[in-house]
């Protein structure tokens, strides 16, 4: 359960996520899917309840050391726009102790390595999106969240997020991904869910 003030957010949520599959979650604005995702990042303690994010416990200090394999793209992207498409992911690398050739790499599998050297500030909000997909190529985290991941690609740059999210699982991780457009949650996930006034339900 996540309380906020006097408001319940998140009432009966419940369910695990094994390694090497992904789950779809839909639902309404305000229903809280983005409060779900932030408890699952550790960057939200729920109110009451118990939470296990890759064998740490999150409501305990250790949850600050699973937050290394995790990866968020929410509606912030935590990025630096002062800096090229590049500097932003050779910083994530050196941050993360990866090789400087993921980064390259990462450019061409999204589709922005001709748009390298473009100042942040100057990329579209599809840009932007694909530049975030790049950085979980880096990471290689062992659970992404993505909160409506599609949002700001075209019909092309969408299928991005398949392939990531499968770059994810195949590698023994975990997703989950938050969408209003069933349709495109199909192909992406094994299970789906929908969450209505903080409760989560299996979608049949």
């Amino acid at each position: 359960m996540l309380q906020l003030g006097n408001t319940p957010v998140l009432a009966n949520v419940s369910f695990e996520l094994a390694e090497g599959t992904a789950i779809g979650i839909t639902g309404a604005n305000g229903s809280g899917k983005s409060s779900l995702l932030r408890c699952l990042a550790t960057l939200q303690r729920p109110t009451v309840g118990y939470l296990n994010i890759l064998g740490r416990n999150a409501l305990a200090a250790e949850r600050r050391s699973a937050r290394r394999d995790i990866a968020l793209i929410g509606h912030d992207s935590g990025l630096y726009p002062t800096l090229t498409l590049r500097e932003n992911l050779k910083l994530v690398a050196d941050m993360l102790g990866r090789s400087t050739d993921r980064v390259d790499q990462a450019l061409d599998a999204v589709g922005l390595r001709g748009a390298a050297e473009r100042p942040f500030a100057a990329a579209s909000k599809g840009m932007v999106r694909r530049l975030e997909l790049a950085r979980v190529l880096i990471q290689q985290p062992r659970l992404l969240l993505l909160d409506e991941a599609h949002a700001g690609l075209d019909a092309a740059s969408s299928d991005l997020v398949d392939q990531v999210v499968s770059r994810v699982t195949v590698g023994g991780g975990s997703a989950v991904v938050v969408s209003h457009e069933i349709d495109r949650l199909r192909p992406t996930v094994d299970q789906l869910y929908v969450i209505e006034r903080g409760i989560l339900e299996i979608m049949t």
